[in-house]
């Protein structure tokens, strides 16, 4: 097919003269680099004859430069629409240029085989823009259960891992791995995991905990559930689930329990005088 080769000048020119720049939020120049790049690819593309298989090897390139094109829409947060009607409109351009230089007897197989080919180039675009908006989906997913499950250092050998939200089991995964890393780095004796923030737990909850629970005691260090509020009390209760851990009420009563485990008693100091230029801090005794 020479249509792409022959007025690849005329085409690029009258796509990008009929395109609503605004809309699609691309600048001239963008719209003209871009443009030209897809039809460099289709001229060498349908110049091996099929012009319908866009998974072939003579395609390679303009997949090259469609997924390219898509995944970068993609990332900047443009829509599939704005991204999609780019290509499409190049339909409108090479329908002109079919009639400008076709014999009429012959546009109407022209334009049905220009015509599917656009089509597939736009079905391309979308498949590889909603594959990017998946795999960021996805990463931003991960990122943010990282960040949601922080180990914190509260004391000499004595971590807390604050949970909010549901735990369910890929979620369990980055929460004992938090944890034990941390565990590892710090010598931690006794980890404190805090579920005040987890809005219900279930028997699948519950046996999360167990096993957060069983790995943080296979590197040595003990395990202490704060958090737990009445209505989560009578839930594990008449689920007969059996955590086999102490808990404690709040994380404050947690870390009071863990103070004393680890020898450590923390005291108030005598006001100080009103001659004194500081405070005096409490006093932690081992």
């Amino acid at each position: 097919m020479s249509l792409f080769a022959e007025g690849e000048s005329d085409i690029l020119a009258n796509w990008v003269s009929t395109l609503n720049l605004g809309e699609i939020r691309m600048t001239r120049q963008e719209a003209e680099s871009q443009g030209r790049a897809v039809l460099d690819a289709l001229a060498k593309a349908v110049a091996h004859g099929n012009s319908s298989d866009m998974r072939g090897g003579e395609f390679a390139d303009v997949r090259d430069v469609l997924q390219a094109f898509s995944r970068s829409r993609a990332l900047q947060g443009f829509s599939p629409t704005e991204t999609a009607t780019f290509i499409l409109s190049l339909k409108r351009s090479l329908f002109e240029q079919v009639r400008k230089t076709t014999r009429p007897e012959d546009a109407f197989d022209l334009l049905s085989i220009v015509s599917e080919l656009i089509d597939r180039l736009g079905m391309f675009t979308i498949e590889t823009y909603q594959k990017t908006r998946e795999e960021l989906i996805a990463r931003q997913g991960k990122e943010i259960e990282e960040l949601s499950t922080p180990v914190v250092k509260l004391w000499e050998g004595i971590v807390a891992l604050p949970l909010i939200g549901t735990l369910d089991s890929g979620r369990t995964q980055v929460v004992m791995q938090n944890l034990l890393e941390t565990i590892v780095q710090t010598g931690a004796e006794i980890a404190i995991l805090d579920i005040t923030g987890v809005p219900m737990v279930d028997t699948l909850t519950a046996q999360h905990l167990l096993k957060t629970v069983s790995a943080a005691r296979l590197m040595g260090a003990d395990c202490i559930i704060s958090g737990i509020r009445p209505q989560i009390a009578q839930t594990i209760v008449q689920l007969g689930v059996d955590l086999n851990v102490v808990s404690k009420a709040t994380l404050a009563d947690a870390l009071a329990l863990a103070l004393r485990r680890t020898g450590r008693v923390v005291t108030k100091v005598k006001a100080p005088s009103s001659g004194a230029s500081q405070e005096q801090p409490a006093e932690t005794r081992g």
